[in-house]
């Protein structure tokens, strides 16, 4: 599988964006996704996952009631709403895919370049 994320940009604090995640190759129903970040000086943290079908999700505490994550398999995207969003979002947010929703990094084999997201007034 091959992903490439994008949506991202410059936001004021308390505003929104969303990321994309495409994909292709034809298994991408097969496997849960998740959403890394990493900031400048930082180690990547994990921010959400989602199971292959949709029907599970998992947040970070971080982000937990100002993201949603979801997925649409039949145009084989996963996506990322970020609402409220604070200067600590800012970073480079990566898509990957994992055969199991997982926090961990070392759980995905796929991994796509990253979309830059800056939130500052």
């Amino acid at each position: 599988v091959q992903l490439q994320a994008s949506g991202g940009g410059l936001v004021h604090p308390g505003g929104s964006l969303r990321l994309s995640c495409a994909a292709s190759g034809r298994t991408f129903g097969n496997y849960a996704m998740g959403w890394f970040r990493q900031a400048p000086g930082k180690e990547r943290e994990f921010v959400a996952t989602i199971s292959w079908g949709g029907g599970d999700t998992y947040y970070a505490d971080s982000v937990k009631g100002r993201f949603t994550i979801s997925r649409d398999n039949a145009k084989n995207s996963m996506y990322l709403q970020m609402n409220f969003l604070k200067p600590e979002d800012t970073g480079v947010y990566s898509c990957a895919a994992a055969s199991v929703p997982s926090r961990r990094s070392d759980d995905y084999r796929y991994w796509g370049q990253g979309t830059e997201v800056t939130v500052s007034s």
